[in-house]
């Protein structure tokens, strides 16, 4: 149950009479900033038909808005000066009283955690829908901004953690992460349509690849493009394929040797949608594999797993993301997919554990048929099948 509402203290006015020099424009009620937000939103949502909302507070604020006070504190910290209220202009509840940078976050990180309609979201808040538009908005284009330093290539020491990390439950030696993409659906103007947007199960969607590590949290992503393009041309499309490419990235520091004549470099496992190159490693193919194939196989999807569960993991925490978008601005989109990554990580990063009760419960692309990619590269057919030995060689060691 929600706890008693406390007494409400009175609010002092922001200037003392003798500090003012100017004729005030504003009314002492839009000075006023809404600082008992939360106690206010949770008496007025814990009980709503179809939520099951924890009873203990701090359960609740983390269902309500994926993230724990504190890391909600951090997150508001990183936007307050983008977001702060400033009469006559600063926007406002429906009792006239300005919207703190507390209660802006939370409006904005209740529409990205739901997906429900700004009216409902601004319903559940106080507020109008053009308010939670501009508050949302807002925020998307701050976030972007200030938590750059949340999504980006590890440095050298980490990499060898999470090759490290990575080989102990996994066994797959020198792997950095894996790589996947979905498709974030959407409805379009008539006037928008065309063959590019319309994927391969007949919706209006847009692409998602993201690159993670051992802890499901994004190392980089590529979105914006239609999601009529292929997997595999989606990569090519890429910074980080042309990084890998100009070996930049994944390029092989550290190799280990595991024969005078075999060595592995620096790699990420994908799904059959990729090409088979010597940093990207995907499962053998056909129906006749021998069990060295099988066996790696196996052990590869494993590890492909990391990414297949940080995309029902996004989708789901973020289910904005997760429902058919109603003709949104394909300009803006990309910064709305990109925070919800940058929001993914900065769960991660503070500590904060994923919420598996959010997860999707099926695939993050349901309702798509995997693609297949032919490409092969000889030297990734090379890697591959030293790794494959290099696995069956373990294995025979430790049975």
């Amino acid at each position: 149950m929600a706890p008693p509402k406390k007494s409400k203290k009175s609010k002092k006015g922001l200037y003392k009479p003798e500090e003012r020099k100017t004729v005030n424009l504003v009314p002492l009620e839009l000075k006023a900033i809404e600082t008992d937000w939360w106690e206010s939103f949770w008496h007025k949502n814990y009980s709503l038909s179809g939520l099951t909302v924890p009873y203990d507070e701090a359960e609740a604020f983390k269902f309500f808005f994926r993230v724990s006070q504190k890391t909600f504190d951090y997150i508001c910290s990183l936007v307050r000066q983008d977001l702060i209220s400033r009469p006559p202009s600063g926007l406002i509840n429906i009792e006239g009283r300005l919207l703190s940078v507390e209660k802006q976050v939370g409006i904005a990180l209740r529409r990205l955690a739901s997906g429900e309609s700004q009216v409902s979201v601004g319903s559940s808040f106080g507020v109008g829908q053009s308010t939670v538009s501009q508050v949302t908005w807002r925020f998307i284009e701050a976030l972007e901004e200030r938590a750059k330093h949340h999504l980006k290539w590890p440095d050298p020491n980490r990499v060898e953690e999470i090759k490290s990390k990575i080989q102990q439950k996994f066994g797959f030696p020198n792997c950095c992460g894996a790589i996947d993409a979905t498709h974030i659906i959407m409805t379009l103007p008539a006037v928008q349509t065309s063959g590019d947007w319309c994927d391969p199960a007949n919706n209006y969607s847009m692409l998602l690849q993201g690159v993670v590590d051992n802890e499901m949290r994004f190392l980089d992503i590529i979105t914006g493009l239609p999601g009529g393009m292929s997997v595999s041309r989606l990569l090519k499309c890429s910074g980080f394929f042309k990084l890998c490419e100009g070996k930049v990235l994944l390029n092989g520091k550290g190799t280990r040797i595991l024969s005078e004549t075999a060595e592995i470099g620096e790699y990420v496992v994908g799904g059959s949608p990729y090409p088979l190159l010597p940093w990207l490693i995907t499962p053998y193919e056909g129906n006749d594999l021998s069990d060295s194939m099988s066996d790696f196989n196996s052990m590869h999807e494993d590890a492909r797993l990391l990414v297949v569960r940080a995309f029902s993991q996004l989708k789901g925490s973020w289910r904005i993301l997760n429902k058919v978008m109603w003709r949104p601005d394909k300009r803006k989109l990309p910064s709305v997919i990109l925070v919800c990554c940058l929001l993914h990580n900065i769960i991660i990063d503070s500590g904060d554990k994923l919420r598996t009760d959010v997860e999707l419960s099926g695939h993050h692309d349901l309702g798509y048929g995997e693609q297949c990619c032919k490409q092969v590269d000889p030297s990734g057919r090379l890697m591959r099948e030293n790794l494959a030995n290099y696995l069956q060689h373990s294995k025979a060691r430790l049975g």
